[in-house]
């Protein structure tokens, strides 16, 4: 088994070796005179950020630099122009999978150092309307504590997992249970401040450079580093009413949760999500995984219909409420919204939690992961939007035969709203109303405790041929590809458009060379 995968270095290997190191030396020349922030050679901070959540690829950064300022992340790059081959990835907390945050030979930019050098700067103006200034490089969780707990107000989409960088997630998308309602993250914001490949510090917004705005969004870092951005904050609910629902039938699952995210505000939760279980007694993938209290609540299987497949289902929802709601209107308003809902009675769990540790749920169970080493483990995840109109043939195909046994960990399954998200940005879709966003999370020991990472891996890939073979339209979720004629498949009549893009933001393809969607080597077309 290899369970990492070098980076090619082929980028490297057209330039003569002496070519190289004088190029080098020229670079080296370029930056250290001018940074106010710090590079780093030694072998240990380059080898740490040579590596990335996913634990399958490592590659080796000539050097880590953490920025003081976005003028550090500009010189960086203008600096790395001298060579013909230096790249330069931004990384955030390093919660890529396929090594989207690398450049092997190449300059590492570290984001959290300029994130915690910048403050959270929450402006609430004299009508009442309110913004968080943030630093690209800040976590998501930090921005959650300063606003919620400061102010009294938290922005309107999240994802699940907060320990991310709010420039990694803005490069993406950022996917959320309240993503139908408000769009990703990349649909709340109203301002950034972007470095661009050329080494150009530009702030941009829907009106000002808007180009260069809708490009950074969900740009996978291809057109420039995002160094802060203006998120639109809203009052936070104070309490959260958290609720799980079990189905047997994808079929009165899908068209319940369709349902709920279809309806306008006041008639539906505030929260809308859902994943996959297995039909048994697994600790980690069956039924025990349900109950939102394991002291107080049992999950009963004789509830469940005999004639159940090997998986089941799970609708998880939220509405938010404040202190001084009486807790019996709070149960009225549950039973107002679940009461048409097809689930099977009986197997209904719910918890009134605080706002914010609903919003921390997946720190609970990164601590457990991390106590029992599986957090360290590799994790070939795979995330996918699948239209409505397969996400049926998907459930037979891959839930119910591929991975009926589980995955050791969470295999969502939840309907998004088209018309949430804004095309102008580069984020890729399905083309239908209504798409499903299915994220495989495997949290799983490493080998030989748990299965060998290539037959995790082989079994990702075979998931998307079956998708392929049978004319799904779907699309990645931070996607991974290792061709460019693969890249422009995923982006499809986008394609131009993004090529556009690099060539005006990036025309010498310094920036984000882990994706391999661009070469320094080879001209952009």
């Amino acid at each position: 088994m290899i369970a990492y995968i070098e980076h090619s270095s082929r980028q490297n290997d057209v330039v003569e070796s002496g070519d190289q190191n004088d190029a080098v030396s020229s670079w080296k020349e370029a930056l250290n005179d001018d940074i106010q922030g710090s590079v780093e050679y030694d072998s240990k901070v380059t080898a740490l950020l040579g590596k990335d959540f996913g634990g399958l690829i490592k590659s080796k950064p000539l050097a880590v630099i953490r920025p003081a300022n976005s003028s550090d992340v500009a010189l960086t790059i203008r600096s790395s122009a001298t060579s013909p081959t230096l790249t330069v990835a931004a990384r955030g907390n390093g919660h890529s999978i396929n090594g989207q945050a690398m450049a092997e030979k190449g300059l590492v930019i570290d984001m959290r150092a300029l994130g915690s050098q910048t403050p959270i700067n929450v402006v609430v103006s004299g009508t009442g309307d309110a913004y968080v200034d943030v630093s690209g490089g800040a976590l998501w969780e930090d921005v959650l504590k300063r606003c919620v707990l400061g102010y009294g107000l938290a922005p309107r989409s999240w994802t699940d997992y907060l320990a991310l960088t709010v420039g990694g997630t803005l490069s993406n998308g950022g996917v959320s249970g309240q993503a139908f309602r408000f769009g990703p993250q990349t649909a709340n914001v109203t301002e950034l401040e972007v470095v661009t490949g050329r080494g150009e510090i530009v702030i941009c917004s829907h009106n000002l450079h808007p180009d260069l705005f809708f490009a950074a969004l969900g740009g996978l870092g291809q057109f420039g580093v995002i160094t802060r951005a203006r998120i639109p904050l809203q009052p936070s609910p104070q309490m959260v009413r958290w609720i799980r629902l079990v189905y047997a039938e994808f079929s009165e699952f899908t068209r319940d949760a369709e349902f709920l995210v279809s309806q306008p505000e006041g008639n539906s939760f505030d929260y809308v999500e859902g994943f996959v279980f297995v039909n048994s007694n697994d600790a980690v993938n069956g039924w025990p995984y349900v109950t939102l209290d394991p002291v107080n609540q049992r999950f009963d299987p004789d509830l469940i219909p005999r004639n159940s497949g090997p998986v089941l289902y799970c609708l998880e929802l939220a509405l938010h409420f404040n202190h001084h709601r009486h807790p019996s209107t709070v149960d009225t308003e549950v039973e107002r919204l679940v009461g048409g809902l097809r689930y099977v009675r009986g197997l209904r769990f719910e918890v009134d939690v605080s706002y914010m540790e609903f919003l921390q749920r997946v720190k609970k169970a990164e601590q457990q992961a991390t106590a029992t080493g599986i957090w360290d483990a590799p994790h070939p995840w795979l995330n996918l939007f699948v239209s409505k109109r397969d996400i049926a043939d998907f459930d037979h195909t891959v839930f119910k035969t591929i991975l009926k046994h589980g995955i050791g960990g969470p295999m969502l399954v939840y309907p998004l709203l088209r018309s949430r998200w804004d095309s102008r940005t580069s984020v890729v879709i399905p083309d239908d109303d209504i798409f499903y966003l299915v994220a495989l999370l495997r949290f799983t020991p490493p080998y030989p405790q748990g299965p060998p990472v290539a037959e995790l891996v082989a079994q990702n890939e075979e998931i998307v041929r079956q998708c392929t073979k049978k004319g799904y339209n779907f699309k990645l979720y931070f996607p991974h590809y290792h061709t460019q004629e693969e890249w422009k498949q995923h982006f499809g009549n986008q394609w131009p458009r993004f090529v556009e893009r690099k060539l005006r933001f990036d025309p010498m393809a310094i920036l984000a060379p882990g994706q391999k969607i661009f070469s320094r080597t080879r001209q952009i077309s």
